[in-house]
């Protein structure tokens, strides 16, 4: 496979099914910070990080491909004229939500509970982590404003929705294990 293709040289590229975009369009920019979100998976995943954590963030590394995937294909081309559907891979749903959910449910059973906001911080991969939960969550503003002009499954939403919350379960989790202190955002008053 040739890496470079020279057909994106000025400036746009193609979504699954051959449209032609900038590379400036929305849905680019929706799967390119997916993309960016699964690279600091793989960071938070080359740290000290017990073996179960790791095997989680690879499903949840392969899972972001499949939903960047989605993100690719414009509904008007999900089905080929055959009737076939163009993506034949499973598409990302409520198992991998459960699955997140469970994780998340697990993990708190061991963390004290929270009473306050937390600042971002206190180890290396507690701030990966942190850093990871902010692009999700970019990720979902941007999926969000996409789908208010064009159709996106509702799974993709609420898989993003479900992910930054298990990153900031994930962060508590690895600070606690790493018996790294958790500061406490407590405002100044007037």
């Amino acid at each position: 496979m040739k890496i470079y293709t020279k057909t994106g040289d000025k400036g746009k590229t193609s979504l699954f099914g051959g449209t032609r975009v900038p590379k400036h369009h929305l849905r680019i920019e929706a799967y390119g910070t997916v993309d960016e979100l699964n690279s600091y998976l793989g960071l938070i995943r080359d740290q000290e990080i017990d073996k179960h954590m790791c095997e989680v963030l690879i499903k949840i590394q392969n899972e972001l491909f499949t939903l960047g995937a989605m993100l690719a294909t414009p509904q008007d081309k999900e089905t080929l004229k055959s009737g076939k559907e163009r993506l034949n891979i499973h598409k990302t749903g409520e198992t991998a939500v459960k699955l997140l959910e469970l994780e998340i449910d697990q993990m708190n059973e061991s963390l004290p509970e929270m009473t306050h906001f937390v600042l971002p911080g206190g180890h290396t991969t507690v701030s990966f982590c942190h850093i990871a939960r902010c692009v999700c969550r970019r990720a979902e503003r941007i999926c969000t404003q996409l789908s208010e002009d064009t159709h996106i499954s509702s799974e993709i939403l609420i898989y993003l929705n479900r992910l930054s919350d298990y990153l900031f379960v994930l962060a508590r989790k690895l600070a606690h294990i790493n018996n790294a202190q958790e500061i406490r955002w407590i405002p100044e008053k007037k």
